[in-house]
């Protein structure tokens, strides 16, 4: 014979379905602040070559010299034809370099595109400081349109005292372009001009 079930024991019942939900809906809201704090992390340690943001240049200008490469390129899907105008610069720790990367739409239709971007070796990211760039903002090209776009930046002089990246004669800034998350139709448009040129 079964012993009866008490009323503190339907109570204790009635929460486990609720502390469920709430567990559910908890790890749900971590998964969408996960991609957020993870960018904010990367942007704050450099980890994974993630450079960082500054108002103004450097007030050190250091003797020593580092090469700065530039590489571009263009994610599955994104029609734009894009590069780096110039492949390299020299400048000195600390000096502030403008460089300029050159993108072109050469479909029917405008293109809304967002750039990533990292650096490398990536121990170099803490050090590598934009001061402008055009990966900070959305950028949309009408049909035909080309646009030059300036990043503006200089390697922070506390990178000589990382025994890690001390010895670093050249970092490469790499960007990748690809269609704007909120722009679906571009990303159909790009594929539908695509087969037709094939």
């Amino acid at each position: 014979m079964s012993e009866p079930v008490t009323a503190a024991a339907r109570r204790g019942g009635r929460w486990i379905p609720l502390a469920c939900v709430a567990c559910v809906a908890g790890m749900i809201g971590l998964a969408y602040a996960a991609v957020p704090l993870y960018r904010i992390f990367c942007q704050v340690t450099g980890y994974g070559g993630t450079t960082q943001a500054a108002d103004a240049g450097s007030d050190v200008v250091l003797d020593r010299m580092v090469t700065i490469r530039f590489d571009a390129n263009t994610a599955r899907g994104m029609a734009w034809n894009f590069q780096a105008q110039q492949r390299q610069m020299t400048l000195k720790i600390g000096e502030t370099g403008l460089a300029f990367y050159r993108a072109s739409n050469p479909t029917t239709r405008a293109i809304t595109g967002t750039a990533t971007f990292n650096v490398t070796p990536p121990q170099a990211g803490a050090y590598f400081n934009k001061i402008e760039c055009f990966c900070f903002t959305e950028q949309t090209l009408e049909p035909g349109a080309s646009a030059d776009m300036p990043v503006s930046f200089f390697v922070d002089p506390a990178i000589v005292d990382d025994p890690d990246v001390a010895g670093v004669g050249t970092i490469t800034l790499s960007y990748t372009f690809f269609p704007a998350t909120d722009k679906q139709a571009d990303v159909a448009a790009v594929a539908s001009d695509r087969a037709k040129a094939n």
